[in-house]
C-alpha cells in the first residue's frame, strides 16, 4: 500500500494552518452559485475528507451556507479555509491554501451545468452536472 503524502498549508495571515492527508493528488473545479460567489471565480479544490488537522481553531469562522454544508474561514485575515459536509466527513480545501500544490492534477469539474459561459479550462476533465453530484452523493 502506498503510504499518502500529507500538505500543509496556511491563511495569508498565519493564524490557521492546516495539515491534510489526499485520497490522491488531483484537483477540480466547482461552478456552483455559492462557490463562485464565495471565491469570485470557480473553487479550485482538494478533497481531504477527514484526515484534516487544524492549528489556531479559535481563528477559525464557520458559516452554515446550506442545509448540508458549512465553510470555514479566517476571522482575522479572511482567507477560505474549507468546505465541509455537516452529515459525513468530507473537506474540499483550496487548493490555494496548500503550499505544495504543484503536481496536483486537475481531472474533474463538478455543476457544470451552472458554469457561466465566460470561461472555460483547456484540460480534458470529468465533469459532473448538480444532479449528478447529488445522485453520486446519494449512491
Amino acid at each position: 500500500m502506498t503510504e499518502k503524502k500529507t500538505y500543509t498549508g496556511a491563511c495569508l495571515c498565519g493564524a490557521v494552518s492546516v495539515a491534510a492527508v489526499l485520497d490522491k493528488p488531483t484537483m477540480g473545479a466547482c461552478h456552483c452559485g455559492m462557490c463562485r460567489k464565495w471565491t469570485g471565480g470557480p473553487l479550485m479544490a482538494v478533497e481531504c475528507h477527514d484526515r484534516v488537522t487544524w492549528t489556531g481553531e479559535d481563528k477559525i469562522g464557520v458559516y452554515d451556507s446550506s442545509d448540508w454544508a458549512q465553510r470555514g474561514f479566517c476571522k482575522t485575515c479572511g482567507t477560505h479555509l474549507f468546505y465541509r459536509l455537516k452529515d459525513r466527513p468530507f473537506y474540499a480545501l483550496p487548493a490555494g491554501l496548500l503550499d505544495d500544490m504543484k503536481n496536483f492534477v486537475f481531472d474533474h469539474q463538478v455543476f457544470i451545468d451552472e458554469k457561466p459561459t465566460n470561461y472555460s479550462f483547456a484540460n480534458a476533465t470529468d465533469n459532473l452536472t448538480g444532479a449528478e453530484v447529488f445522485a453520486k452523493a446519494e449512491a
